[in-house]
């Protein structure tokens, strides 16, 4: 008598098996939605970086713009902001700014907080961007940045610094508080309570 060989598995067929169980037909058919699946992936994550990068670009902009103002050169803040130079009101606030002692300061400038109201937008925007800035050892400055991105994500957004304000509060809002805002900063009742 022989000795009895290895017993055969008895659980589920594998991958391999169920990918020959398939006709030629559908196997093709797979093939090409896989490879289009993957294609839209790529696609898809080449427009997400493109739109993620336009935040980076408002930063950037924001900062060479202060760096400039700490700096004093006044030149250089009326190259970042777009349109200033036609403007006699723009070229006296950058005058005013880059004269401030407050805001002349030696060193690396650092960005503390950017709140931007057009982070993010789809398509084109304007608003005022809240900028807290400092150079170590320094007490920190808060400002608003008036910015317009313009184009969509697919084509490309483009950002263009278009105002600067002379410091304000640290606690200083850029934007209008709305009716509610200014409703729970002065304790009245809110409605439906």
């Amino acid at each position: 008598m022989s000795a009895p060989g290895p017993t055969p598995s008895l659980g589920a067929p594998g991958p391999r098996a169920w990918w020959r169980g398939l006709s030629p037909r559908t196997r093709k058919l797979l093939k090409r939605a896989l490879a289009a699946a993957g294609a839209l992936v790529v696609l898809g994550g080449i427009v997400l970086a493109r739109f993620l990068s336009v935040e980076n670009t408002e930063r950037d902009a924001d900062l060479a713009l202060i760096q400039a103002e700490a700096r004093g050169d006044v030149a250089a803040m009326l190259d970042q902001i777009s349109g200033c130079r036609a403007s006699s009101a723009c070229i006296a606030s950058v005058r005013a700014n880059a004269a401030n002692p407050r805001l002349r300061r030696r060193g690396a400038v650092k960005i503390l907080a950017l709140n931007s109201p057009t982070a993010y937008s789809l398509g084109g925007a304007t608003g005022r961007t809240r900028l807290a800035w400092t150079v170590i050892g320094s007490l920190p400055v808060v400002q608003c940045v008036d910015v317009r991105r313009t184009g969509n994500f697919l084509t490309g957004i483009h950002v263009h610094v278009i105002a600067l304000s002379a410091p304000i509060a640290g606690n200083g809002k850029c934007t209008k508080r709305t009716r509610l805002e200014a409703e729970e900063e002065e304790g009245a009742p809110l409605l439906g309570q």
